[in-house]
Order: structure tokens, then sequence, then C-alpha cells
């Protein structure tokens, strides 16, 4: 089975290229983010030790997060968003390690890792080739404005509190180029797979 991670910052365009990639190679998606929200849901362990660093004060009428609070809450301090990484990377990767074991067990071929984090979550371990979704930030607030209906004070805070585009380059074996349209992207996804 080919591992391969692909990371990038908010509004790169990964959720379209992880739709072709399971349309046109049949790759098997985990997205970080998705499995985390379900590791955080009432009554798991994670969520306990979530409420207990942050308080009471960032659940939701239901007793769930409010991913909304919690985000604000962390985006606006590094040491805060840190804590929260802390908590929640490593139960994310302790299922990773499930599902690929799973999937190896169903002959799957192409296993996607898909997080904005991926840079410092420890992921080099698993995956053999980890992608850098590279898109100007010029078009990348244009598109989360556009397509999330974000304010730029919004967009530029989400932006900051990510990795910035060098510790990317660094960590990342493979650079595909978002910027234009999307059968370039596509042509170099081709070359790679």
């Amino acid at each position: 089975m080919r591992v391969i991670g692909i990371t990038g910052g908010v509004g790169t365009g990964k959720s379209t290229i992880l739709q072709f990639l399971k349309e046109e190679y049949q790759a098997e998606i985990c997205q970080l983010d998705e499995v985390a929200r379900q590791l955080q849901r009432s009554g798991t362990e994670c969520f306990k030790r979530i409420v207990d660093a942050f308080g009471t004060g960032i659940l939701g009428a239901d007793g769930e997060l409010d991913r909304r609070k919690l985000g604000e809450l962390v985006f606006s301090d590094h040491s805060r968003l840190a804590l929260l990484n802390a908590i929640v990377h490593p139960e994310v990767k302790r299922w990773v390690w499930k599902d690929l074991e799973k999937k190896r067990k169903e002959k799957t071929e192409l296993y996607i890792i898909e997080s904005a984090l991926l840079p410092d979550a420890g992921y080099e371990e698993i995956c053999q080739e980890i992608w850098y979704i590279h898109v100007k930030d010029s078009i990348r607030m244009a598109r989360l404005e556009a397509s999330r209906g974000y304010t730029k004070e919004q967009t530029f805070r989400m932006m900051a509190a990510q990795p910035p585009e060098e510790r990317f380059e660094t960590s990342c074996t493979v650079r595909i180029d978002n910027n234009g349209p999307f059968a370039h992207t596509k042509e170099q996804i081709g070359e790679r797979l």
C-alpha cells in the first residue's frame, strides 16, 4: 500500500485534490481533522481532557465542543493551540495506525492522509511521500472569503496559526503547484502516481 500525506494551508484546494484522488485513483482518504472531530465527541477521553484544559465555556448548548468558540480561543494564542494539539494529535495518530493496518488487510493500494498540520504532527514515519499543495497567500485569502464567507481578519488569523510556507517546503518531499488551472494540478499528480 502506498501512503501519501497531503498538506498545505487553508484555502489551497486540498479538498478538490482529495476528491480527484478518490474518483480517479480510488484512493482511501483519511482527513485528520475529521478523525479529530470524531475523537473529540462528548464522552470520549479526548473530549474530557479538552474541557479540563479549556473550561466549559467551549461547549455548545448540545454539550458538544463548539468548534467556533474553541477556534477563537486557540487561534489567538499559540500556547493554547500547542496545548490543544498535544491533547489531540497523539490520539489521532493512534487511530491512523489502526486504520492503516485495517486497510492493508483489505488490500487498499493508495491511502491519503490529509492535514494542514502534517509537517508538525510527525507523519514522516507513516507516509512514503508528503505532498505540499502550494498556493499564493492572496489567492488563498480570496478563496476563503468567497467560499466560506470569512472576513479578512478571520482569514489572516487562521492562516497565521498554521505553519509558515518555509515549514511546508522543508518538511515535504513533493511540491504541487495549485495556483493555476486544475488541469495543471492533475498533470502534476499524474506524474507522481
